[in-house]
């Protein structure tokens, strides 16, 4: 019976560790050229796309959907603001709040950007014939997605690659 890469071997360590975090180094580096003309780079990608695709009621809760600082948002939509990506809408709902919409360049400048990340994405696993990413990209979030409660993608990108806490 012949042992293959992906099984236990006697008196060898495992390389998962370092594998998950090379390629987490490596997809955030590459995400971070993608973006770079966005405010923010790729937390302005994050942005972006939680306003698009997260459907979340308020400016409040964007902010904490990323783990981003309250105050921080504000200066933050300020950019993507100035820069015609988003619009702060009232709420019909409670006239207090305000929603953060994409305009149509955002939806424009975040289709751009997603293409980019996936051609990113697509080099990074070059070494892998195409059926062997989509394998890759499906096993991981299999397995991501058993992890535990969290299941909010973009946060849990903010908080892998951004700074260590404390």
């Amino acid at each position: 019976m012949s042992t293959t890469p992906t099984e236990a071997r006697p008196g060898r360590h495992s390389l998962f560790g370092w594998s998950l975090a090379t390629l987490l180094r490596e997809w955030s580096a590459r995400v971070d050229a993608a973006a770079d003309d966005l405010p923010q780079g790729t937390r302005g990608y994050q942005l972006l796309t939680a306003v698009v695709h997260g459907n979340l009621p308020s400016q409040a809760a964007l902010a904490a959907t990323l783990g981003i600082d309250r105050t921080v948002m504000t200066y933050l939509l300020d950019a993507f603001e100035g820069c015609g990506l988003v619009e702060r809408q009232l709420d019909p709902a409670d006239r207090r709040a305000r929603r953060i919409v994409a305009t149509d360049k955002g939806l424009e400048v975040l289709a751009a950007m997603e293409a980019r990340v996936a051609a990113a994405e697509d080099d990074l696993l070059a070494g892998l014939e195409p059926a062997q990413r989509t394998s890759l990209r499906e096993l991981l979030e299999r397995a991501a997605t058993g992890t535990g409660p969290d299941e909010d993608p973009c946060r849990t990108v903010v908080e892998a690659t951004g700074p260590p806490p404390g």
